[in-house]
């Protein structure tokens, strides 16, 4: 079976596995938000090669704060009490930064949701973080 990336990272740097209740909220967002960045460019690559430019905006479009937002909106129900918990302590973060073009609310709940991916991929749940982010796009494709 293949090792994980986290995995990989922690055995080739000789890095402790950490305890992730005591991270910052913000540092789990910061994790998170690569992660999520890194999923979604994937899938744009996979999609079809194409100029730079077209792959940032069709990345860019999905990973804004809004996008973020909207797909938390779109998989809360199905989180565990533990995920809501990282989602919760990400959202009420004290941020001294606000994403352009995105309300408040918005900027705090894809912080929020950055930081509930970055505490699953820092868990070594990437499944988890693939079954989300599946589900916020898939709801979301299906609107339009």
């Amino acid at each position: 079976m293949e090792e994980s990336i986290v995995k990989l990272v922690r055995e080739t740097f000789e890095l402790r596995e950490p305890d992730l209740k005591t991270y910052s909220p913000l540092t789990l967002a910061y994790i998170g938000d690569a992660i999520y960045d890194l999923v979604i460019r994937t899938m744009v690559v996979e999609k079809g090669n194409t100029a730079p430019n077209k792959l940032h905006k069709k990345t860019s479009e999905i990973v804004k704060a809004k996008s973020q937002a909207e797909a938390y909106e779109k998989i809360k129900d199905v989180l565990s009490e533990e995920e809501t918990e990282a989602f919760r302590r990400g959202r009420n973060a004290k941020s001294y930064t606000m994403a352009k073009n995105a309300s408040m609310s918005d900027y705090r709940k894809a912080t929020g949701f950055e930081a509930l991916l970055g505490y699953l991929y820092l868990s070594d749940r990437m499944d988890r973080v693939m079954e989300l982010t599946a589900l916020a796009l898939e709801t979301k494709a299906n609107k339009k």
